[in-house]
């Protein structure tokens, strides 16, 4: 059930929104050099690796790290927004078509993240897709912490149901978690 959810909503969305997407990537290619789309290997379902894909909101060049040690100066003006308002992730919606990804899960952390990659391991974080959004962003838990955030992600995999998501879902879209982007609050 959660899978057909996944598809049907990625899908309209893309329907529905490609040309603002459209529009979006025209703007980022206009502000800054390089392309407009950010792949980048994380580790997804099974501790796989898996290249996820994103608005590019930093300058080309910028070191692969976490956001939350990456310099606020890495951000273009465009990409400061997108990360605010979390715009940057729509490419996932094609993680999510591709069965890489669920609209709603533990966000997928970089293979250099190992305390949090070992965390998750030992606590059956990977037994399920990462989201796009899900519990600890909500809650405005980032990547800094994690311990507490494999804890979080945990407790989303032990008690996760349509329902949930679907509350998880609207707590996204009504704002909640936009203060988890470290990278404004540094330099």
């Amino acid at each position: 059930m959660k899978r057909l959810f996944d598809i049907l909503v990625s899908a309209a969305f893309l329907l529905m929104f490609w040309p603002i997407l459209l529009m979006i990537i025209i703007l980022i290619r206009l502000q800054s050099t390089g392309p407009a789309i950010f792949a980048q290997v994380r580790i997804g379902r099974n501790a796989e690796p898996f290249t996820c894909y994103k608005l590019r909101t930093m300058y080309i060049g910028t070191c692969e790290l976490p956001t939350h040690e990456v310099q606020a100066s890495s951000v273009t003006p465009l990409g400061e927004y997108l990360r605010r308002f979390k715009i940057d992730e729509l490419p996932q919606l094609c993680n999510v078509l591709a069965g890489q990804m669920s609209l709603v899960g533990p966000r997928p952390c970089l293979p250099s993240q190992t305390a949090l990659v070992e965390a998750r391991r030992r606590l059956g974080v990977f037994n399920v897709y990462p989201g796009i959004t899900g519990l600890a962003q909500v809650n405005d838990i980032d990547m800094s912490e994690p311990e507490r955030l494999a804890e979080v992600d945990a407790q989303y995999v032990n008690s996760r149901s349509l329902l949930g998501d679907l509350k998880l879902l609207w707590a996204t879209l009504r704002g909640h978690g936009m203060a988890v982007d470290r990278v404004a609050r540094i330099g």
